[in-house]
């Protein structure tokens, strides 16, 4: 399986932190929240990894290189100075998946074990789901019996942790695209499944959540 780690967003919430460094490069206990990931999924034994990058996106090549030195590869999907949106992001860099692939935000901090996750699925998604945080109280899918829909009560937030079909994106032309719409679209025709992860997750949105997950041990 491969990898696709969404990084190209401009993390407008997080200045001032991003008026010079892009969001995937600020740390956490000393690393960036980016190779936090990276090393997580390596454990699960993934060692091809796509990732996109935008504005500042230089500086994540940099940093991480083609990944030879950690053990991997790494190539990289250029959106230059307009980032393409989750889904827009997905779609431009299609060509390098032919198989199920994972799918994760450079921005969360997690302990995920990404070794549960499946290798293989015959839905066109599986969404991680966890409980809704206080900024994301009303959630955004509900889960039953391991499938998700949007059309009950006590619904839970997408992690942005996911495998995907490459067939789910099949139909959308490139540009810029948000995800959300095709997973409502896809669960409504219940296309979806997912688990529930009720572990550590963090959307790191704001300086002030990066701040708190710094001050824990």
């Amino acid at each position: 399986m491969k990898a696709m780690i969404l990084a190209a967003g401009h993390g407008e919430r997080m200045r001032p932190l991003t008026d010079e460094i892009p969001k995937p490069l600020l740390e956490v206990h000393g690393r960036s929240l980016i190779e936090h990931q990276i090393e997580a999924i390596k454990q699960a034994g993934v060692t091809e990894f796509v990732i996109n990058v935008a504005k500042m996106g230089n500086q994540i090549r940099e940093k991480l290189g083609n990944g030879k030195e950690r053990g991997i590869s790494i190539i990289y999907s250029d959106e230059g100075n307009t980032p393409l949106e989750t889904a827009g992001g997905i779609i431009n860099a299609l060509d390098n998946f032919t198989e199920p692939f994972l799918v994760t935000n450079a921005d969360i901090f997690t302990d995920f074990p990404y070794q549960d996750l499946r290798q293989n699925i015959d839905e066109q998604a599986h969404l991680i789901l966890v409980d809704n945080p206080a900024h994301h109280p009303e959630g955004d899918f509900v889960l039953n019996n391991n499938q998700v829909s949007r059309t009950a009560a006590n619904k839970l937030t997408f992690s942005g942790i996911a495998i995907y079909r490459p067939e789910l994106f099949a139909d959308y032309p490139p540009g810029v695209r948000p995800l959300a719409p095709i997973l409502f679209d896809a669960a409504d025709k219940g296309l979806v499944t997912g688990q529930h992860f009720s572990g550590y997750w963090n959307d790191v949105g704001t300086p002030e959540r990066l701040h708190r997950i710094n001050q824990k041990k």
